[in-house]
């Protein structure tokens, strides 16, 4: 028991506990967890109207807004929520009770968010354990670094419009200092996200050659209907060999735009016998004109700063026409709200990933890192013949990986299969230097403990430096594809020579004494 007393109050091993007591208070573990958390809330839909709004990325997981009662009904897990909210009539009002507030608002088709179960800690899985799409994006024309941030901020705009905000996007480069960005979105097909990611979205409004708009001066678009136009004409007919659906929404400009739509139009003369002025208005989108309208007479020299915007979708059946009419809606609307690209993106590789090969390859990590962990204690043993060194690097060993989840858990970095090898390959350089402090403890001499503890620690740094300098250049390779390895590597390593090998050292060396 003394013994006991006299290691707590080394300093080594005060720092080893006060990083085991941080981590666990960064991971945050719930053992109880309520509700269904807000995953996404997509601009101007019905709930964001009401007052929801999307995490922020800043937002650790076990933070996020829940919500906990749907018209006075207790709501756990998502099944409660679908059984719920499909009680609920068309037009009948809504009340949400979240862990910010109430919010109220009348049930539509398409409410615009996105649930998720109740994350039960702050550690964040990748990609790889969660399901969903990763694009590798090639700008076509050289950028500087601030166009590369423009282009993440509009990508993020954009598809945070589609409510995809639990999401990565990141700049990159390789070796060859060529420019991507790499965009990560949980819970989405190829489908849903490789047109949208990869067209620049420049749109345009002229009157003949003159331009009356861009995407950048309209200030607001209807996505919801009820006050302003935003609408699918029901009636899709027959056009060649299938259907055509038409769409309109509305549009607020500036009052820039409004002027200029005055002097454009104030000198075009209307047609004899109708209501429409000579020239049309023509909608072009990165280049490509996607509809012509005509202009009624009473907007002739008007400053127009409300405009309707039509459009058309086909397909050969009715239901085909009307999903690929919405879709050209709603792709256009987000073009609108976020703007344009700086340039035009070139998709270099889409990977698509199932959600449930990540739940069974975390279930089949944690069989295989209890096995690992078992046979590395046993090997152990049978090389020093002792329970007590061989349990110490276990439970060593697997302080460390609590370690780095803890930090990976307070830097937000992403747990995806780069990171976890990254944490193999720490753990497996950990289990190695203890072995290396072991072996030289035994090897001296009564009285040469601190000397040998120091030759294995001057052997361990060397190796450090060593690890730390072959994983820089994987932050560059594979167009940063493999940063999520070298980061934790990285992490793992440092963890473990600034704080478990020297605790381990001191424990080693009162057990040897």
């Amino acid at each position: 028991m003394n013994k006991l007393k006299q290691l707590i109050k080394q300093p080594r091993v005060v720092i080893f506990l006060i990083a085991l007591i941080l981590c666990f208070i960064a991971i945050g573990y719930q053992f109880n967890t309520k509700g269904v958390a807000i995953s996404a809330v997509e601009q101007n839909s019905t709930v964001y109207l009401a007052g929801m709004r999307s995490p922020g990325s800043d937002v650790s997981p076990i933070d996020r807004e829940k919500v906990i009662g749907i018209n006075n009904k207790d709501i756990s897990n998502l099944k409660d929520y679908n059984e719920v909210i499909d009680l609920i009539n068309l037009g009948e009002t809504v009340t949400f009770t979240t862990t910010s507030g109430n919010y109220a608002f009348i049930k539509t088709e398409n409410l615009g968010i996105t649930l998720t179960e109740a994350p039960s800690s702050n550690l964040r899985k990748g990609l790889d354990l969660q399901g969903g799409t990763r694009v590798l994006l090639r700008p076509v024309s050289d950028v500087t670094e601030d166009q590369v941030k423009d282009i993440i901020d509009t990508m993020e705009q954009r598809l945070n419009v589609y409510g995809l905000t639990d999401l990565t996007i990141k700049s990159a480069a390789d070796l060859e200092g060529k420019q991507f960005i790499i965009i990560e979105i949980a819970g989405v097909t190829k489908e849903e996200v490789k047109d949208l990611v990869a067209e620049q979205g420049n749109f345009e409004a002229k009157i003949g050659n003159e331009t009356v708009f861009d995407g950048k001066e309209v200030t607001f678009v209807c996505r919801t209907g009820g006050s302003c136009v935003n609408l699918v004409n029901p009636s899709c007919p027959i056009s060649g060999n299938g259907r055509t659906c038409s769409f309109e929404f509305e549009v607020h400009l500036s009052p820039e735009a409004g002027r200029r739509h005055q002097q454009i139009t104030k000198n075009i003369n209307v047609v004899a016998g109708t209501r429409y002025l000579e020239k049309t208005i023509d909608f072009y989108l990165d280049g490509q004109k996607v509809d012509s309208l005509s202009i009624d007479q009473s907007l002739k020299g008007i400053e127009a700063t409300r405009i309707t915007i039509s459009g058309s979708g086909s397909g050969e059946t009715v239901k085909e026409a009307t999903k690929n009419t919405i879709e050209n809606k709603n792709k256009l609307q987000t073009f609108l709200i976020t703007g344009s690209l700086p340039t035009k993106l070139e998709i270099e590789k889409v990977d698509t990933l199932s959600p449930s090969l990540g739940s069974v390859f975390i279930a089949n990590a944690l069989l295989v890192g209890i096995l690992s962990a078992i046979i590395v204690a046993l090997i152990l043993y049978i090389r020093y013949r002792s329970i007590k060194i061989s349990g110490l690097i276990t439970l060593t060993m697997l302080s460390e990986i609590y370690l780095i989840l803890g930090v990976a858990a307070l830097f937000k970095q992403n747990l995806d299969l780069a990171a976890i090898a990254g944490i193999i390959a720490s753990v497996g350089t950990g289990v190695n230097d203890q072995i290396v402090i072991v072996d030289e403890i035994k090897r001296g001499v009564a009285g040469t403990l601190k000397q040998s503890i120091k030759k294995a620690f001057f052997v361990i740094f060397v190796a450090y430096a060593t690890i730390v300098a072959a994983m820089l250049p994987l932050l560059r390779a594979g167009a940063g594809l493999l940063t999520g390895f070298a980061i934790v590597t990285i992490i793992g390593v440092t963890v473990g020579i600034l704080i478990t090998r020297p605790a381990f050292a001191v424990v080693l060396k009162s057990l040897m004494e």
